[in-house]
């Protein structure tokens, strides 16, 4: 069925029937989104005019236009939408109002900016005991760097992660797109989910304080643990890894294919020894296996004590043979062989992915900002008790304002109509 906004109903998800009021930015999207996909009724909060997210691209046919940010669209699905001005009385009257009656507030103001406003965190818990406040930050809300500003490439840098990306001779790179933020929320929602376990088992809340720099540790992967159990700081190595071998040799993990990149590389131990011998049956009957290759023991082959000559003998064929697949031909060579290795999917990949259509992955959500139908992705995890994933599109500016402020505050027309002229909505 495809979802509208009027067809999505009583949705009970994992965390309906809680509240959230989302203040955030960017850097905060994701993680309103996530608990919306769990059901929790996420109101994302706007100045007058809509947020400055709006104007960030693509756009259909490349035209701006604020109501149809393809960016927008995506990171605010399963929210409703209002519009309210913090920096007025009236607004911060309002909005305490609202924390009344929720569970979570996320915010991503710099650090003080809440309290200036008269809503730091110690004011809302007067408010409302129970409530968990999610501060996104770049760096937190203190340490030496709280103050200063930041954006994704400045996560990415002060991380170490562009330290770690792009090739040795060259400069360093960004992940593809702006990423840090998916990171920051994904790990803001688990935050925010810890200390909701918490405040149902002590009945008092507390606030989340996330680090937007902190925040890509996770994203690279096994680097900080270089010089803990190596005394060595990994070095940028392009599409080969770097420190496996105690020689210095390094591997290579992207070949490309008739059709893009295969992420594979020559393992040692068990696994590896199944792996490396299927390869070379494969490279044996495409007529590139060398003698040395077909001679190997590979119950014997320890990668921390392969030379860099060693290693180039086994990817020189390796690349030839992947050279004449396709990413789909390696994937299902690779399942009928036991190999390890994956092709690098493209947005069209995964669109197209067998797997995600059995599982009826993808949520046809029908967009009214553009008058069709988007398609999205689903849950993040199938639940046996209740269903999660976007069923409702990203709000127009102010759309759910008459709703919020007449029906749960009551307030009349002639109140709203006072509070747009003065901004306040």
């Amino acid at each position: 069925m495809i979802m509208t906004a009027e067809n999505v109903g009583d949705r009970q998800g994992l965390l309906f029937p809680y509240r959230v009021l989302d203040l955030s930015d960017e850097s905060g999207f994701l993680c309103g989104k996530i608990l919306g996909d769990l059901g929790a009724d996420v109101i994302k909060i706007e100045p007058p005019g809509g947020d400055a997210a709006r104007k960030v691209g693509p756009f259909p046919a490349g035209r701006p236009d604020p109501s149809k940010s393809l960016y927008w669209l995506s990171y605010n699905t399963n929210k409703r939408g209002i519009t309210l001005n913090l920096e007025h009385p009236r607004g911060q009257d309002l909005f305490q109002k609202l924390v009344c009656s929720a569970d979570f507030v996320i915010e991503t103001f710099p650090p003080g900016r809440m309290e200036e406003l008269g809503l730091g965190f110690q004011k809302l818990r007067e408010l409302h005991r129970r409530l968990v406040l999610v501060s996104i930050t770049p760096f937190g809300q203190s340490g030496p760097y709280r103050a200063y500003k930041g954006s994704d490439l400045v996560a990415m840098a002060m991380s170490g992660m562009l330290s770690l990306v792009g090739e040795p001779d060259r400069p360093p790179l960004r992940v593809t797109l702006p990423q840090s933020s998916m990171w920051t929320g994904m790990y803001a929602a688990a935050g925010a989910l810890i200390a909701h376990y918490h405040r149902e088992l002590s009945g008092s809340g507390q606030q989340v304080d996330i680090s937007q720099q902190a925040g890509q540790l996770w994203a690279l992967a096994n680097a900080p643990a270089f010089w803990s159990t190596n005394r060595t700081v990994p070095q940028r190595t392009g599409c080969r890894i770097f420190g496996r071998s105690m020689t210095g040799a390094t591997m290579r993990a992207i070949y490309r294919c008739k059709d893009g990149y295969i992420n594979f590389i020559i393992y040692g131990g068990a696994a590896g020894q199944r792996s490396n011998e299927a390869l070379v049956g494969w490279l044996k009957e495409e007529g590139l296996a060398t003698e040395s290759l077909l001679k190997k023991d590979w119950s014997r082959f320890d990668i921390a004590k392969s030379t860099q000559a060693e290693i180039d003998e086994i990817e020189m064929p390796t690349a030839e043979l992947f050279h004449r697949y396709t990413k789909s031909e390696f994937l299902e060579q690779g399942f009928k062989r036991n190999m390890l290795g994956y092709p690098v999917a493209d947005a069209r990949d995964i669109m197209e992915d067998p797997h995600l259509r059995e599982r009826n992955f993808w949520r046809s959500i029908h967009d009214p900002s553009l008058g069709h139908t988007l398609k999205f992705p689903g849950g993040f995890a199938i639940f046996s008790e209740a269903e999660a994933g976007p069923v409702r599109p990203a709000p127009r500016i102010g759309e759910h304002n008459a709703q919020v402020y007449r029906e749960e505050l009551g307030l009349s027309q002639l109140d709203l109509v006072e509070l747009q002229v003065q901004k306040v909505i």
